[in-house]
């Protein structure tokens, strides 16, 4: 973590903390975390993007401390878009900066690259697919019971549910088989969930996911950029989709574990799989390349590579 400074800044009326590496002067690539997540899972990732030239800034998303709790209970798709935009324009990013997201924060790109695309050179979205893949996907039978937890947190037990114990068992059940110890990661989501405001944060997207009273009017037009966000933007260059493509349908945070070429828009498949996962390679839109030597490095449950500007 030496090279890797914290920092904050105001974006779209919420005081944001963030992890920040690379040069003041480098094409923005924001880092967006997703659930149980925060900005610390980015750690292995940042320098290498650093190194690579880019100013890597990993905010840790609203809600989530060090970040402000929204006083209107905005958790809605529409709302972390808003912030991903407001959030380029405060860290002073370019026409060449990325976004790349995970889990929520995928969802986050897919909106922040609808609303605003000519913010953006690439956008990386991992384990989410696109909405419109999504809504047929999620309901495979081995997807809800993967996805458990959504519905959890829609009831008045989820604040009870939402523990160590519970963050723990999300963490060694999603994770690969490789040894490492998940404590520091645990530990991190923890520090994000001090207090009983955050917590509900972090249940409130899932509530705000299904529950349409939940929407914010003032939030209206970045949430029908978000919504479809798969249909017009799965054909777009700049866009990169990383989820497992298997033979019945692709499966959201559980399936094979990829390398996104951020930078240079190609992606190629990991040899680090989840171990529940029948080792199938991603097709479709992967497309594999070694003109560029990549390292491979942890973020969160994905070992994701980083590879040179071009």
């Amino acid at each position: 973590m030496s090279d890797i400074t914290t920092g904050s800044v105001t974006a779209n009326g919420l005081d944001f903390g963030y992890l920040a590496a690379g040069p003041e002067d480098g094409p923005l690539a924001l880092l967006l975390h997703g659930f149980p997540d925060s900005a610390h899972t980015w750690r292995h990732l940042m320098p290498e993007l650093a190194a690579a030239g880019y100013r890597a800034v990993a905010p840790f998303m609203r809600g989530y401390a060090p970040t402000s709790v929204p006083e209107d209970g905005a958790f809605q798709t529409g709302a972390l878009a808003a912030d991903a935009v407001a959030l380029h324009e405060a860290l002073g990013g370019g026409s060449d900066a990325v976004v790349i997201g995970h889990d929520w924060g995928a969802f986050t790109a897919y909106g922040a690259a609808n609303v605003a695309p000519g913010r953006w050179r690439k956008a990386v979205a991992m384990s989410v697919p696109p909405m419109s893949v999504m809504t047929t996907a999620f309901f495979d039978y081995e997807q809800l019971k993967r996805s458990f937890y959504i519905f959890v947190f829609q009831t008045p037990l989820a604040e009870l549910a939402l523990n160590r114990a519970f963050i723990e068992g999300l963490w060694r059940d999603w994770s690969p088989a490789d040894g490492r110890d998940r404590t520091a990661d645990v530990d991190h989501v923890m520090e994000c969930l001090a207090t009983p405001a955050n917590a509900e944060a972090a249940i409130g997207y899932y509530r705000a996911m299904l529950d349409p009273s939940k929407l914010i009017e003032r939030y209206a037009a970045e949430q029908e950029a978000a919504s479809p966000a798969g249909r017009g933007q799965r054909a777009d260059p700049r866009l990169a989709v990383l989820t497992r493509s298997a033979a019945r349908s692709p499966i959201m945070m559980a399936g094979a574990l990829v390398c996104p070429r951020v930078i240079s828009g190609r992606i190629e498949t990991s040899a680090t799989r989840r171990p529940s996962t029948p080792r199938t390679r991603s097709s479709g839109s992967t497309t594999a390349s070694s003109s560029v030597p990549m390292r491979h490095v942890p973020v969160g449950w994905y070992s994701v590579s980083a590879c040179p500007r071009t």
